[in-house]
């Protein structure tokens, strides 16, 4: 009993840094992440810093059950166990690997949180592609549609922030595939008062300088961009050509499970498809797979899946906190341990 009441104490403590309701609106965050975790920090700024500077890992294997202690105190992270639950039964196929529910997952994260820079005043990952600005109308958010609808869903079955259910939708999606991260997830955002700026996605037919400027401009390295690309994986395209031979072509020829067989596809194929090409290949992943501050590590990751999942794990961690201010970075809340567990190996 003693040994129970230890642990419930941690909890009432962390719920009390944790101060920034999820259904609540944000205010603006210009700067870097670095820029914001500077000084004495709560811990849980720390363990972010400690991520970003690779002191700790991104990922975290360590899950658990819905502990006890949720029918008494409802604590951050309890509800997240119940949203796992459902988004696991959403996410994955008959065949034991991601579906396009859990692609598009991934998908999302990426657009709600990527439309920011430091010299944005809005933006990030703040939910605004989940709420009513009408952003799932733009063009770069095309196929984002039902996605969209199905974690709003979720989002008002269980009562969790806009904000929070894309960035967690997106890092449940990611270890669903086998042989995914558990990249460490964070709650505690607040959700947008306005949409997202425009003009701050990548573009497919972009070079590849203007790519590898435009995501140093949110606080990303050449390295970070290499590895964030590999979440191409498990995607499909459908709008770049619609021809015959390419549309629904996948950019990997294991689709459904988490690995590094799309870096060595994009380097062996052209971009574009033909009718006889397995993988339809991004003009803009092309022209990174061979770029000079891009390359080497791009060739470093195909056969290794260890290095691109840390790697990955770490510059999405970034990305999933693109935009949050100060005083949410110091009181989120770890709740990876609700994620379903990591498959490393496959079949």
């Amino acid at each position: 009993m003693l040994h129970r009441a230890k642990l419930v104490l941690p909890l009432l403590t962390l719920s009390i840094l944790a101060v920034a309701n999820p259904l609540e609106q944000r205010e603006a965050a210009p700067g870097i992440l670095e820029d914001l975790l500077k000084g004495v920090l709560s811990p849980i700024a720390q363990l972010i810093k400690d991520v970003l500077a690779g002191a700790k890992s991104a990922i975290d294997d360590e899950k658990s059950n819905k502990p006890w202690s949720c029918r008494l105190l409802k604590t951050q992270c309890c509800v997240w166990w119940d949203v796992s639950a459902d988004l696991t039964g959403l996410f994955t196929g008959s065949d034991g690997e991601c579906n396009d529910n859990a692609r598009a997952a991934v998908r999302m994260g990426f657009h709600d949180a990527g439309s920011w820079d430091q010299s944005s005043t809005h933006g990030g990952a703040d939910g605004s592609l989940l709420m009513d600005f009408g952003e799932q109308d733009r063009k770069e958010n095309n196929g984002l549609q039902t996605i969209r609808e199905v974690l709003r869903g979720v989002r008002s079955k269980h009562k969790v922030g806009y904000a929070d259910i894309v960035q967690y939708a997106h890092n449940h999606a990611t270890i669903t595939c086998p042989k995914g991260p558990r990249v460490r997830t964070f709650v505690g955002r607040s959700d947008a008062t306005q949409a997202a700026p425009t003009g701050l996605l990548p573009d497919v037919h972009d070079s590849a300088d203007n790519l590898i400027a435009l995501f140093a401009r949110k606080g990303f390295t050449p390295h970070d961009l290499a590895a964030l690309v590999g979440a191409h994986a498990t995607a499909r395209q459908r709008f770049v050509d619609t021809s015959p031979a390419a549309v629904n072509k996948p950019l990997d020829t294991t689709i459904g499970v988490w690995d590094v067989e799309f870096y060595n596809d994009t380097l062996n194929n052209p971009a574009g498809a033909t009718a006889d090409q397995a993988v339809f290949v991004l003009p803009s992943d092309k022209v990174l797979s061979v770029h000079p501050k891009v390359k080497d590590e791009w060739h470093m990751f195909v056969g290794d899946q260890q290095h691109w999942n840390e790697d990955y794990a770490k510059a999405y961690v970034r990305m999933s906190l693109l935009g949050v201010p100060k005083k949410e970075l110091w009181g989120l809340r770890d709740c990876t341990r609700t994620l379903p567990a990591s498959r490393k190996t496959y079949p």
